[in-house]
Formats: structure tokens, C-alpha cells, sequence
């Protein structure tokens, strides 16, 4: 029987950075198949589920989705079928941010990448591929590294409490207090009462630090949801957790990567 080459996508939007990363690669690991190379995150998402790669190298700095929010996206959204993917991040971060990364246990390589450095992380991820081979169920690991990483602190805002929506020629006055959760819908946010449902002109990643970490919980990336709106979190025999609210009949799933958030005391 014939092994099994290991495979990986390269996500990097400058083609002249990427290709070269596939050329170092080819010499360094001749047996390693690239099987796509995405110009930005969502690209490096929708190919990383269609193809199952082993190994993703992901730029931090994308256009659209970062690096660790395509990590992500693809935590969230991976099946059981295949191993989840060893991550190795591009980067052009100072010492500081490298030393999150070494431990968050996620390899990286530095901009413009040096020949040398790639040589150990080829060396780190053979290893790896060969321990996962043992030990395949990795899922919870990743989900980790990557919870590690997405929950660096961040400076303290000062917590929003009411928004301002606009309305045609009226701007809309909605306490905070109110909001059920919050949608991401592209380049806007779906803000949910109990009774209506508002349009706000922001993208989740922007509103999320203006709000009360304590009472607004992310749940997904595109969910935020008021904590004390909750109902239940209802687990089924796959362990998917599913959110029921007060005075709604809206079920809000929970991702891999906050599903820790819901433990019973």
C-alpha cells in the first residue's frame, strides 16, 4: 500500500511572498503537495474544508479574514472525516507577539521567510504529522492553541451603552441592555431585541470591544449574545451546544471554540 503524502494550502495575498514559500517548501520537502494557495482568508477557509490539507500556512495579515480568524472559521466549522490541520502562521510580528505564539504550541516562520527557520519548522511539522498519525484526535487541542491565541488581552474600552442606529433621517436611541445578540452580516451587524430586529453600520469585529465582556458572551464568530438573555444551553449526543433565549423562539449555536463557556457548576 502506498503512503499517503501529506498535504498543504498556502494562504498569502502577496503572490510574490507566496510563491516563494512554495519553492522553499519544494526544496526542503519534495513530498509535501501544495494543493492551493489562497490570496486571502475567506479563500484559505472555503479550500481548507473542500481539501482536508494536513498542514495550512496562514498569513497573519490577509485582506477580509485575518490569519487566526480563518484558524478559526475552520475550528468551527471542520467535520470528523479528517485530522484538523497543523497550523503555521506568517508573520512579520516583534518578539513579543512571537513568544504567544511558541506558547500557544503554533509554529510560525517571519517575513521574508529565511530558508533556515522553515528548515526547523519542516523538521517540527514531520514530527507532528507523525505523533498525529498515533494519536489522531487533535480537534480539542487546536481549538485551544487557537482559544490561547484569539483571547490575548486587549486595552480596556469603556463599555458601550446605547446604540445609535440609523433609520432613513432618524438615528434610533436602543439601550445595550435591550439587545438580545448581536449578527455579523458582512460589513454590518443584525442587532436582535425581543421585538425587533435593527441594522448597525459596523462590523462584529469592530463592536465587539466597545461591549461588557462579562454580560456579552461571543459564542461564534458571528454571534454575541447577551448573557443573561440566555435561557438554556441545551447539548446534544455530539456534543453541539445550542442556546435558547428568553421570549424568543431564535436557537443560537455554539462553536468549538467557546463551547467551554457553558460548564455546569
Amino acid at each position: 500500500m502506498n503512503a499517503v503524502h501529506p498535504s498543504a494550502l498556502i494562504a498569502e495575498d502577496e503572490p510574490l511572498l507566496a510563491e516563494n514559500l512554495r519553492a522553499e517548501l519544494a526544496r526542503l520537502w519534495p513530498e509535501l503537495q501544495i494543493v492551493a494557495m489562497a490570496a486571502h482568508g475567506q479563500a484559505a477557509v472555503d479550500q481548507a474544508l473542500a481539501l482536508k490539507p494536513s498542514i495550512c500556512f496562514l498569513d497573519i495579515r490577509m485582506p477580509g479574514l485575518s490569519g487566526l480568524e480563518a484558524a478559526a472559521a475552520m475550528a468551527e466549522d471542520w467535520g470528523h472525516d479528517a485530522p484538523f490541520p497543523l497550523l503555521v502562521f506568517v508573520t512579520a510580528y516583534d518578539q513579543y507577539a512571537l513568544q504567544a505564539f511558541e506558547h500557544a504550541a503554533v509554529d510560525y516562520v517571519l517575513k521574508p521567510v529565511q530558508p533556515d527557520r522553515l528548515a526547523q519548522t519542516v523538521q517540527r511539522l514531520k514530527t507532528a504529522l507523525a505523533k498525529q498519525q498515533n494519536a489522531p484526535s487533535g480537534m480539542q487541542a487546536a481549538v485551544d492553541q487557537l482559544r490561547a491565541l484569539l483571547g490575548a488581552p486587549a486595552p480596556a474600552a469603556p463599555s458601550l451603552r446605547l446604540l445609535q442606529i440609523g433609520v432613513g433621517n432618524a438615528i434610533l436611541m436602543v439601550p445595550v441592555d435591550e439587545v438580545q445578540y448581536f449578527e455579523a452580516a458582512d460589513k454590518y451587524v443584525r442587532v436582535l431585541t425581543a421585538s425587533k430586529e435593527h441594522l448597525l453600520r459596523i462590523s462584529l469585529r469592530e463592536l465587539l470591544p466597545q461591549l461588557d465582556a462579562q454580560r456579552f458572551w461571543q459564542v461564534h464568530r458571528s454571534l454575541v449574545v447577551r448573557a443573561d438573555a440566555i435561557a438554556r444551553a441545551q447539548r446534544d449526543e455530539a456534543g453541539k451546544i445550542t442556546l435558547h433565549l428568553h421570549g424568543s423562539a431564535d436557537k443560537l449555536v455554539v462553536s468549538r471554540l467557546y463551547s467551554h463557556l457553558f460548564k455546569s457548576m
